[in-house]
Formats: structure tokens, sequence, C-alpha cells
């Protein structure tokens, strides 16, 4: 980093400002209040063809104060953290409790839920890494990729590296801070042919520099992933096995989550409404999360209502087990809080993993599917519909890519026809998953 970030003194700056919103909300009438501020420094670089696109260096900061008056709500936020904006952000959201209709189930999250212990979770590894060396490493990266032959032209590399203090209180008395960093390399390089021009990505994202990818592999990966792309057709329109690869199917977790969030349950838009104990997966299939993971991506020790985060386990040996629920939530449904203001943080399969070459063989002919377009997901039905690309697969063998296609299905009868669970595990995010075979759905090509 260019500028000097101390978190240490950060932290100690937002707490008091915390505590003197908190005190000033109380003084001026209202009944509870909640108040969350944070301060995130960064840079980001972008290079492409070997040159310098741009250089970002950013700083933001800001504060958010609700209050409740009676069963009243009213909210504020300001982009400046002074004595004057908070003082202002108090009073306003104070004028608009006193305005905004009753709502018997707003209020705190009860104070027996709030954290009493903050672990160092470690999350927080700063970068100090100067424009001069981001720029280098970006351009590393893509030159890597441009050099490998047959690779014609570059959507360029980025660099980012960033760290943040984030800071919640409430009238209860709890006041909580967490530190954390998170840095990220990405190359998109582009490839043509007599058939087409096609292009991929790799990136490599960690809390800890020390981690991350080294930046000519990724971009020799991404060029890798570029060229396996060209010569693509369409695939034959039919029933067909298909699987995703661990990004996407972490996104199909993704759905899942969505469908069990509390705001969407109580709010009846989710096509999991009363399934609560229900069998949705295999019996070999559980999902739940890890919030105190030491180091990971989304780790923190309590959740944006100021409650205690714990494992959760979401999906047991294939049924649904518990719906993903903040105090607001809770109370809509008549339940308790699982923790999850928010969402969900660090979400781990426990699953039979299978090998690559195996989950091939599984799935004989159909289509492994390494990208989606479009946003064709109802979670009201759960109808699943997306563009897609990847390879067509016979007989257990990769032939060629395809491209312009779709696949389409309802996510309920996709999970209950999940196959086998990879051993391909991406762990660049917050959901750690391998590929994902489902049984079958339908593929519209050519």
């Amino acid at each position: 980093m260019t500028q000097a970030f101390d978190a240490a003194e950060q932290q100690t700056l937002l707490e008091a400002r915390v505590a003197s919103a908190l005190d000033l909300a109380r003084r001026l009438g209202a009944d509870a209040c909640e108040v969350g501020a944070s301060v995130d420094q960064g840079i980001g670089v972008s290079v492409r063809l070997g040159e310098v696109e741009s250089v970002e260096l950013s700083r933001d900061q800001g504060i958010a104060v609700t209050v409740f008056v009676g069963s009243r709500k009213g909210s504020a936020s300001s982009s400046d953290a002074g004595e004057a904006s908070i003082r202002a952000a108090v009073e306003k959201a104070i004028g608009i409790a006193r305005y905004t209709g009753e709502d018997p189930h707003a209020g705190l999250a009860p104070a027996e839920l709030m954290a009493t212990e903050l672990p160092d979770l470690e999350v927080h590894h700063p970068w100090r890494l100067s424009t001069d060396e981001a720029i280098e490493l970006a351009l590393s990266c893509e030159s890597a990729g441009r050099s490998v032959a047959g690779i014609s032209n570059s959507d360029g590399a980025s660099l980012s590296s960033g760290e943040g203090v984030r800071v919640y209180g409430n009238s209860h008395g709890f006041l909580g801070s967490l530190c954390g960093s998170r840095h990220s390399l990405s190359c998109m390089l582009i490839a043509e042919d007599d058939s087409g021009m096609q292009r991929d990505y790799e990136y490599t994202s960690e809390r800890d520099p020390a981690r991350l990818v080294a930046a000519e592999t990724i971009g020799r990966q991404a060029a890798d992933k570029t060229l396996r792309r060209l010569g693509a057709k369409r695939p034959s329109t039919g029933r067909f096995p298909v699987l995703f690869d661990p990004q996407l199917a972490a996104g199909l977790i993704g759905h899942l989550m969505s469908a069990i969030a509390g705001g969407a349950l109580y709010r009846d838009a989710s096509f999991l409404c009363g399934r609560l104990g229900e069998t949705l997966f295999p019996s070999w299939f559980t999902l739940g999360e890890r919030p105190l993971e030491i180091g990971a991506s989304a780790s923190a020790p309590f959740d944006n209502d100021g409650v205690y985060t714990r494992d959760n386990v979401f999906i047991d040996q294939g049924r649904l087990a518990s719906y993903m629920l903040s105090a607001y939530s809770a109370r809509r449904l008549g339940m308790h809080s699982t923790g999850n203001a928010g969402g969900a943080r660090n979400l781990r399969l426990e699953a039979p993993l299978t090998p690559h070459a195996a989950l091939l063989e599984q799935l004989g002919t159909g289509v492994l599917v390494t990208e989606l377009m479009g946003q064709g997901v109802n979670g009201v039905t759960g109808d699943y519909s997306r563009g897609a690309a990847g390879f067509w697969v016979e007989n257990g063998v990769i032939q060629h890519p395809v491209e312009e296609f779709t696949i389409a299905g309802n996510l309920e009868q996709m999970f209950r026809g999940l196959m086998a669970v990879g051993d391909d595990v991406d762990t660049r995010g917050s959901i750690h998953s391998g590929s994902w075979l489902i049984d079958e759905m339908t593929v519209a090509g050519s």
C-alpha cells in the first residue's frame, strides 16, 4: 500500500465514534439503537497489452445508525464520521422513526444472543505493496499469458489489494470490531482461429498475500483455459447429464442459500417455504457453515446483529435441517436467529469426493459446463435456465468445446439428482465445493 493504514488506530477511533453515537441516541430519546462504522483502503491496478490502463487508490469510510422508538424504526448514514455528521445522522434517524409505521417484529436481537467471545480469526494480512510493485505483478501476469503460443490478444490483468476495519455496537452494550484484508490477481486472454474468437480468465484471491498463486502461473493458466475453448460447436439438443465445474457448483449452493434465507421465506418468495425437515439431497450430502474457521474468507465471530456465530448445519444427510435467519427474519417466522444476519459464512460440504476422471466416466455422454450466462433463476419456483459454454463429453471422454446453448431444469430436481461431487475443490471463495454431476437436464443446442 502506498498510504499508511494503522488498523489498530482506526479500530480505536471507530469504536469511540460508535460508542458516542449510541450514547447520543439514548440521550435524544431512542429506546434502542445500533451503529455500524467502517473504513477501507485499497489499491487497484489494471494493465492491457503491456501498458498500464488504470491505477486507483481508494479510501472509504462511513457510519450507519438505526434507532428504534417503540416499534418504529429509522435509519440514516453518512460517509463523514466526524462528530457533527454523527449527530446529524442520529437526529435524522430518530426523526424518521417518529413517522414510520409500527412493526412489532422490529428491534435489536435479544441481549442474551450477543457475542461474548471475540477471538482473533487471523483474517487481517496487510500487503505493503507500492504502486510500482502492483503494476509489475499485473504486467508479469499478463506477459506470461500472452507469451503462450496461440494467444492473440488480451483483455488485461488486474491486481487489487485492500484492508479495512468494521465496528458494530448496539444499546445492549455490545461493541465488536473486525479487521480484515483481501488480495486478488486476475488475467483474461483472447485466442482466435478459423472457427472464431474465444476468451477465458483465471484468478487467485486470498486474505493473506503470501498464499496467492504466482502471477506467471495465473497468466499461463488463463492462456491454457482460453486455448481449450477454440473450435467450439453447438451441442445436440436433448436430455443429458450435466457436470458443473467447481465455481458453478458453488453458484448452485448460493441459489440454495438464497432459498432458505429468512427474507425470502417470510415474503413467501422461495420454493423452499415450509420445507424444513424434508429431504432435498441424497443422504450422503451434508452442508454447513464454519464462521470461526481461522483465516477463511468469510470468518467473523459475530453477525450483523451482534449475535454470536456458530457452526450451523443447513443440509444434514440430505435433509433441510435449518433455515438461515437474522434476528428480524426469525421473529417474522416465529423462530430463533441462527446468527446469519449478513448471510452464511464459510460454507463447507461433507460428501464423498470423486476424482474428476471418474466423474467424466460416470457422466458418460453429456456436457461439462464451465461458464454460465444470464440470470434465469426463479427463486419462487426453483426453475433454472441459463446460457452456457463448456465441453461435450462422450463415453466419459471430453471431445470438443461447446458454446451457444442453454441448460434448463428445476433446482429442487437438480438437488435430488446430484450424483457425485468432485475432489477438485475450489477454495478461493467462501463456498468450498468440487464439481457437481447432475443426473439429467435439458440441453438446448443445435
